[in-house]
């Protein structure tokens, strides 16, 4: 199958969803990437990495470490500029032009010749605009233009997850999916992801009231959303059937 992972940042791959992507590259399947973005309105890392105008090129670089990490078969940049983040975490888009981004999408599934696509869930995980317009702009040309295509979403919810504010609260899980066979995969790749270190293990440091590492965050269990498709994908996927945790009833 050729898979196509469509995300807004650097890293949104690796820890939103990359055990399934190592599980599918390891399969035989043709994994491609495209972000829209470079990551410029990050994080520079603590300490710094670069200044604020060089962290895109780096995020780049970044992103290429982590593809090769999970077994990517491509990976291609779209040309957004990820906004600064504004007063008080106020977070945006990357684009208002949501047309635009649908034919470049278009283009790429064409060119491709894409049989399964995986984007951000419906609430954008956290609410974040940028996720929010990938999902709009999949759902927009998938249910009208690719009916074939199959098409699942990160972060689903259940109610057992480990880090639930992470979850897309409107979108159901399907799959729940234990990486552990591959987590050595999805490791290396968060680690290549340097800039973004700091903001990865800001969150449970404060919780635990130590530091802990980057390997000591990333999660064995991923789940997932089927937004639309043939729902008979597991046959043609048979390692990702071995490591389910959990499948929906009627799936």
């Amino acid at each position: 199958m050729n898979i196509l992972v469509f995300f807004a940042h650097p890293d949104d791959e690796t820890m939103l969803c990359g055990g399934l992507l190592a599980l599918l590259s390891n399969s035989g399947h043709d994994v491609h990437y495209l972000s829209c973005t470079r990551g410029e309105g990050g994080e520079c890392g603590v300490p710094a990495l670069c200044n604020q105008a060089q962290l895109g090129s780096l995020r780049e670089l970044e992103l290429a470490c982590a593809v090769e990490e999970l077994g990517g078969k491509s990976l291609q940049f779209l040309d957004y500029t990820d906004p600064l983040v504004g007063p008080e975490n106020t977070l945006f888009s990357f684009t208002q032009d949501q047309e635009k981004l649908a034919i470049e999408l278009k283009e790429y599934i064409k060119k491709k010749d894409i049989d399964l696509l995986i984007t951000h869930g419906s609430n954008g995980e956290y609410g974040h605009p940028g996720h929010l317009t990938v999902y709009q702009v999949a759902q927009k040309i998938i249910q009208s233009e690719y009916p074939e295509i199959l098409w699942y979403t990160v972060q689903a919810y259940y109610d057992i997850s480990p880090r639930p504010h992470l979850l897309n609260k409107a979108d159901q899980a399907d799959w729940i999916i234990d990486v552990s066979s591959v987590i050595n995969e999805k490791i290396g790749a968060a680690l290549c992801h340097k800039s973004q270190h700091d903001l990865f293990v800001r969150r449970k440091s404060k919780e635990l009231g130590k530091s802990v590492s980057v390997a000591e965050v990333i999660q064995r269990e991923e789940s997932y959303h089927f937004a639309k498709g043939t729902k008979d994908v597991l046959k043609s996927l048979p390692e990702i059937e071995k490591n389910l945790i959990y499948l929906k009833v009627g799936k």
